[in-house]
């Protein structure tokens, strides 16, 4: 990067390890500002914010990494989907592009988990770890601290579900898959003046799959993952008393040929249609982390201290964040994706840019304005040679 940057004989390379390590500053409000800035140029005035949020795990080695330890991986290729490396809880608001079918998220707000290590090997007053939950809710507190006025709509995969949902803000919706196992119950019923504490909730309902077996199920169609899809719809109003206590909350079932989807949320106006493509729209945040590991690099960094570790991975993703937004308000040309397929005609279903499109353009107009700004005159051939070089390098 300092190579690229025309900085290897300006800087020493400790100062960017000291930036990470050492230097003052604070990530959350970096992934704040940010944020501010995404909501300003890419949500239209009054509408809700959807986050998404999810806890990836960043490969690493080394028992002198700090954070790092076995952990559940879902992009892990072992059978028991374990990785050994640091884990992100991640927020990141998911918004569509004018250019693109499919919704986008921008990561803007990240915090290392470190899991505990078990009761015997824990001193007795050392606090426990905090939950990738409790620290989902702490980031999406923020966010919505961020933009008062304005409704937060985030959704999760089933593993973000527990009594830290209590203390969201009231203006903070939530939806997540539901448990199988999870027991439901019927609203408490009308206080009437009889000695005894009311009761807290009405009666047992059962389980998702008692649900959908005495649902009334009303065809509709609804558009996930870019389809068209007819799926039936139910829905039920009632208490997940073991999880939220008496919080109101309505299950959504939807189904199709092959399974059944179950749905909790927290959002007791939005349509189930709506609610079942806001949730398909999580997906976008994995599509993020995958740009991120596989175009940006996150991850790679082989810092061990444990400021470094904290930051770096959550720097890159505000970066990819930063790409996009500099391609959805000054980079997207719909001939790069002529110049794209011309190049290589065997992505004969290419419509739209993806992340990758994105980077190199950006490296283009970068390459391009060192030139100009360097040489009034036209390019000297070396010069361009150069450039021609580095854009095969940031297409390939």
């Amino acid at each position: 990067m300092l190579l690229g940057a025309g900085l290897s004989r300006c800087w020493p390379h400790d100062r960017a390890h000291y930036f990470f390590a050492r230097a003052g500053w604070e990530l959350d409000e970096l992934g704040l500002a940010v944020a501010r800035i995404v909501v300003m140029l890419l949500v239209p005035a009054g509408e809700p914010v959807m986050v998404a949020v999810d806890d990836p795990v960043f490969r690493r080695s080394g028992r002198t990494v700090f954070g790092a330890a076995w952990q559940h991986d879902g992009s892990s290729p072992a059978r028991n989907k374990l990785s050994y490396g640091n884990c992100f809880v991640t927020a990141g608001i998911v918004v569509a592009l004018p250019f693109c079918s499919r919704p986008v998220c921008l990561p803007v707000l990240a915090r290392l988990h470190v899991p505990g290590r078990g009761k015997a090997r824990k001193p007795r007053r050392q606090a426990a770890p905090a939950s990738t939950v409790s620290a989902a809710v702490a980031l999406v507190t923020k966010l919505a601290a961020a933009f008062p006025g304005r409704a937060v709509h985030v959704v999760a995969d089933a593993h973000y579900h527990g009594p830290a949902l209590k203390d969201l803000p009231p203006a903070v919706t939530w939806t997540t898959r539901l448990p199988r196992n999870a027991v439901l119950y019927g609203l408490a019923p009308p206080r009437v003046r009889k000695p005894g504490r009311p009761p807290r909730k009405g009666p047992r309902l059962g389980t998702a799959a008692d649900l959908a077996a005495a649902a009334a199920w009303t065809p509709a169609a609804v558009r996930i993952y870019r389809r068209d899809t007819a799926e039936d719809l139910a829905e039920v109003t009632c208490l997940w008393y073991g999880c939220l206590d008496v919080i109101t909350v309505r299950v959504i079932l939807a189904r199709d040929q092959i399974a059944t989807l179950a749905l909790v949320t927290t959002d007791l106006a939005a349509p189930a249609a709506v609610l079942v493509e806001r949730y398909a729209a999580r997906w976008s945040i994995e599509q993020a982390f995958a740009d991120a590991r596989n175009v940006l690099g996150a991850g790679e960094a082989r810092n061990r201290a444990r400021r470094a570790v904290q930051r770096t991975v959550p720097f890159a993703l505000i970066v990819h964040t930063l790409v996009v937004l500099w391609y959805a308000r000054h980079g997207h040309d719909p001939a790069d994706i002529t110049s794209r397929r011309q190049a290589q005609p065997w992505y004969t279903a290419k419509t739209e840019p993806a992340f990758e499109d994105m980077l190199a353009k950006l490296r283009r107009v970068m390459i391009c304005a060192r030139i100009s700004g360097g040489s009034p005159a036209q390019p000297e051939p070396a010069q361009i040679t150069a450039v021609l070089a580095a854009w095969h390098a940031a297409v390939a």
